[in-house]
């Protein structure tokens, strides 16, 4: 398992991601990827507490950095480290921006890319049923899937990285059970 963390637990991490980050959209981003990440840990037989604070944190520095790809990812990994965050997750934290650190085939970082970007599209679906999480279905996900115009900002070919594990249809419907389950704390129905 490695140096995971210091001494931080889930909640820690969570309220940790709530004080680096005031937009509400992007607090619910992270809580969409971190469910998405547990459930894909789970499935995948990695540590579930490991992989959902991965997901927490992993854009804990993007209101710091004003977005600015060529800070994000390395600023975050610098504040999780001085914080005693161990390298399993602050270095996921880190390789996640893969327009500066390029791409990698350890299954965090592929499943992290995946998480990212479906939360926005499943929040996007979500969005078009007026909040109602609970009527997006996989049939939804992949009709909008493959509408690129549809929720743009999600990069489909980093969503596909993770057929390397399972199919894409299991993809969706783990990924939308995870975010169904947290809806409360998404604001949604």
């Amino acid at each position: 398992m490695g140096d995971i963390l210091v001494d931080m637990q889930t909640e820690e991490a969570r309220a940790l991601m709530c004080t680096c980050l005031k937009k509400e959209s992007l607090r619910s981003h992270c809580l969409s990827t971190a469910a998405i990440m547990k459930a894909l840990a789970s499935r995948m037989g990695e540590d579930p507490e490991q992989w959902e604070m991965t997901g927490l944190l992993h854009d804990i520095d993007y209101e710091l950095v004003g977005g600015d790809m060529q800070r994000h990812g390395e600023v975050g990994y610098r504040m999780l480290k001085e914080r005693g965050i161990g390298e399993d997750i602050a270095g996921a934290v880190r390789r996640h921006n893969d327009l500066l650190f390029g791409d990698s085939q350890d299954p965090v970082d592929v499943a992290l890319q995946a998480a990212d970007n479906i939360s926005g599209l499943i929040i996007a679906a979500a969005a078009v049923k007026q909040g109602r999480i609970t009527e997006v279905s996989e049939k939804t996900l992949k009709k909008k899937f493959k509408e690129k115009a549809f929720a743009a900002g999600c990069r489909r070919e980093k969503v596909m990285g993770i057929t390397r594990f399972m199919e894409l249809t299991e993809f969706f419907s783990l990924s939308l059970a995870a975010m169904q389950e947290i809806r409360a704390d998404l604001g949604l129905d």
